[in-house]
């Protein structure tokens, strides 16, 4: 069993398969960005004026990639979860999860800022 204490766990899986899903997760949540930054530049109403010229598409270009992360997050801590109960390296999940936590936050209030 492994002392939840110790921190010299060594589990070089675990960590690529956290970084793979970290990477996909930004991945997805840039995606997802793109396409709705180019959704709302293309609503008739904001051809003339700013490419967030309303309160829909300023919702949506912040909530969409800020759910997709906030659910990469919830995703890792379940998997940290899981791996504490199989007795493997769970920190690298909570780091995972927390690391997804705290860029969603930045973009959100980035976002919020803006318009």
């Amino acid at each position: 069993m492994v002392n939840d204490v110790e921190k010299r766990w060594n589990d070089p899986s675990m960590l690529r398969q956290a970084t793979r899903y970290v990477l996909s997760v930004l991945g997805l949540a840039v995606v997802s960005g793109v396409v709705v930054v180019v959704w709302a530049s293309a609503r008739q109403r904001c051809l003339d004026g700013p490419m967030l010229c309303d309160g829909i598409s300023r919702a949506v270009v912040g909530l969409v990639p800020g759910l997709i992360l906030l659910a990469g997050g919830i995703g890792a801590l379940v998997l940290a979860y899981l791996a504490w109960r199989h007795e493997r390296a769970w920190p690298i999940w909570q780091g995972a999860g927390w690391f997804l936590f705290t860029l969603m936050v930045m973009y959100l209030g980035i976002v919020s800022t803006q318009g």
